[in-house]
């Protein structure tokens, strides 16, 4: 078979678009259109700082030092409306870095328009940062960003990886007037494509070229794909609180090579089964090639641990002393080297390192554990359908005993048992069982995860209130206590605790089981409370100390994606406030229950009033870790009342 003679079929693109009478747009780089010069506003979106103009991006084939590689070219103008809230002056370009190669950035240039005045970007101000140990950003900051700039620049990227096309993220932080993305691909390359998000295409076009690439030595010039996707007037994605990776929700367009067909008509198939990756992972060195040193840990593992006789209290002590024995390099290192045994000799490793070593350790006290591949929060979902291993970047531990599973993660220090860290909490992950087929699991927090605040107030004089604080926190709220506090003296943790409230005076602060991970956190101190007085009226704020919520944090007019807190929660306050006959309450706020739509959550605020005895409830409860789009609305009321009682909601006292 020829390389001419390849068999090319057009790739037929599943979208779903409307007819649209707009058509392709271009631009010269240096040269601003009349129209970009003179907008001076987007009616689309009013408040916009500003608005990217013209945006495209072009992938094709092409012969470099004879080797063959991925080029994409890529052209953007903005024009800033309001100077003083543009914030996207610096531009971050991430490339690859392996082991023997890498992705390469060329032919940068950037201008700052003022009218008829440009400043170029000078190659001195252009910077490269390592990001991991397979990412670095070379990055570059516009200067003299006035209103009406135009901010324009262009650069092109060389990478020799044919089988992860970037593809093309139509949207972002501004909307765009316009955003192209065209490809120019040779026959032999056959790639599956997939649009995310909302936005739906303009132009959405796919034609065929005729002898568009050659190489030296075949007689024969290869077909090209040729493909053309926009999007006219993209609206800017606005990120908020409490979602995964942006990019799970972005309209981009994404490319994932399917097979490859060699210069002398040999087939490659890219998308494998999941059974193909299976026997990989087995195979690798850095991975199932790390799982043979149950025997190293058995000698290791003291023997009191060994010999415990239920299972359950025997994985919780291998775990603790594999979590307290390792300290992670901050690295994941997913598909880079791994030496296990080195990690335990310098007892310090990357995320694939601690959590190999515990699979290894839970297998020399003969328990049954095994290895799940997954995505952090930030990296993104992994496909579902089809295995790529691009999509990974983390691993941890899933362990088994008498049919009740365990997530297991070492490398975080302040994790009890059964709790994988926030960073891991990304829906699913793949079970890799090295006797048997891989399978999915989904990815189930900690449940416990409670902050609990019970205290005992005085009234005193000129509207003052002492006593006593005592604060409990659980699971993912404890830890991240933990975290803050290992490393902070007591004066910077009373200093913090005070700046939620000038009225506020903390002293005598003490913690228990700080350093029993397994143990509930637990904060005991003495406070003083000023509070408000007009005239013979006292306006008490009770809700001061340490609220899990401060704020709304659902702004947003509409979200067309999950809310997800990582976690269920629960935060509950039982105050007592005795009045010391100094106080009435001539009227109490009212009692209030609201509930979440389907069982999602409730909170609860009661007071009641005896003998000049004042009792407070609050509870909080969000039962799900995560809430669908169409419970956005439900979400934004539940906690406008929430903010309403825990700081815009005094109570009034009358001096008697």
């Amino acid at each position: 078979m020829t390389f001419r003679t390849l068999l090319f079929t057009l790739f037929i693109v599943l979208f779903s678009l409307s007819a649209s009478s707009q058509g392709r747009k271009s631009a010269t780089f240096g040269t601003l259109s009349h129209e970009v010069n003179t907008i001076e506003s987007y009616p689309q979106d009013p408040e916009a700082a500003a608005v990217v103009v013209f945006e495209k991006g072009k992938t094709y084939a092409s012969l470099i030092n004879n080797r063959m590689l991925l080029v994409t070219e890529v052209h953007v103008i903005t024009k800033v409306l309001d100077a003083s809230r543009f914030d996207q002056g610096i531009i971050e370009i991430p490339y690859y870095r392996g082991s023997n190669t890498k992705e390469n950035i060329s032919h940068l240039k950037a201008i700052t328009h003022n009218g008829k005045v440009q400043t170029f970007v000078k190659s001195s101000e252009i910077f490269d940062k390592d990001i991991t140990e397979n990412w670095s950003l070379k990055s570059f900051s516009f200067s003299d960003i006035q209103n009406g700039s135009v901010l324009e620049y262009t650069y092109r990227r060389e990478t020799p990886f044919f089988f992860n096309i970037n593809g093309w993220e139509f949207q972002g932080k501004l909307p765009k007037i316009y955003s192209e993305y065209e490809t120019e691909l040779p026959g032999n390359f056959v790639y599956r494509r997939a649009l995310v998000g909302t936005e739906k295409l303009d132009i959405n076009k796919v034609s065929l070229k005729r002898d568009c690439f050659h190489i030296p030595g075949f007689a024969q010039n290869a077909d090209c794909e040729v493909s053309t996707y926009a999007m006219h007037h993209v609206p800017a994605f606005q990120e908020e609180d409490y979602m995964l990776s942006p990019k799970n929700y972005r309209s981009n367009i994404n490319y994932e090579l399917k097979e490859y067909t060699d210069f002398k008509g040999n087939k490659s198939e890219f998308t494998r089964e999941w059974k193909d990756v299976d026997k990989e992972i087995r195979n690798n060195k850095d991975i199932g090639g790390q799982l043979k040193y149950d025997k190293l840990f058995e000698k290791e593992l003291p023997q009191n641990i060994l010999s415990i006789p239920n299972k359950l209290d025997r994985a919780k002590a291998v775990y603790s002393y594999i979590r307290d024995y390792y300290t992670w390099n901050e690295k994941y290192a997913l598909f880079g080297d791994a030496r296990v045994k080195d990690a335990f000799e310098e007892k310090s490793g990357s995320i694939k390192e601690i959590n190999l070593s515990l699979i290894n350790a839970l297998e020399a006290a003969d328990l049954d554990a095994k290895m799940v591949l997954s995505s952090t929060r930030d990296n993104g979902l992994p496909g579902f359908l089809y295995p790529v291993l691009t999509d990974f970047n983390y691993l941890f531990v899933l362990l088994e005993i008498d049919g009740t599973k365990y997530l297991l993660d070492a490398s975080e220090k302040y994790a009890p048992f059964g709790l994988v860290p926030f960073r891991a909490l990304n829906i699913q992950g793949r079970v890799m069982d090295l006797k048997e087929e891989s399978s999915w699991t989904p990815i189930v927090p900690f449940n416990k995860n409670v902050h609990y605040v019970n205290a005992q107030f005085t009234a005193g004089d000129n509207g003052s209130f002492e006593g006593s604080v005592e604060e409990i926190s659980t699971g993912y709220i404890g830890l991240s206590k933990r975290r803050e506090f290992a490393n902070r003296a007591v004066t910077e943790i009373v200093s913090e605790k005070q700046k939620s409230s000038v009225e506020l005076l903390l002293s005598d602060y003490k913690t228990e089981a700080l350093k029993e991970i397994e143990e509930p956190l637990k904060e005991t101190y003495n406070l003083k409370l000023e509070s408000e007085l007009v005239a013979d009226e006292v306006f008490l704020y009770p809700f001061l100390v340490n609220p899990l919520f401060t704020e709304n944090p659902f702004k947003l007019n509409e979200r067309s994606y999950p809310v997800d807190f990582g976690y269920p929660l629960t935060n509950t306050y039982l105050y007592q406030i005795d009045l010391n006959g100094k106080y009435t309450i001539p009227e109490l706020p009212q009692n209030q229950r609201v509930k979440l739509p389907q069982d999602g959550g409730e909170f609860i605020i009661s007071y009641v009033e005896e003998n000049g005895i004042l009792n407070i409830k609050f509870d909080l409860k969000l039962e799900k870790e995560r809430y669908g789009a169409e419970a956005y609305k439900s979400l934004q009321d539940f906690f406008n009342r929430i903010i309403t009682v825990l700081k815009n909601q005094p109570l009034v006292l009358k001096k008697v």
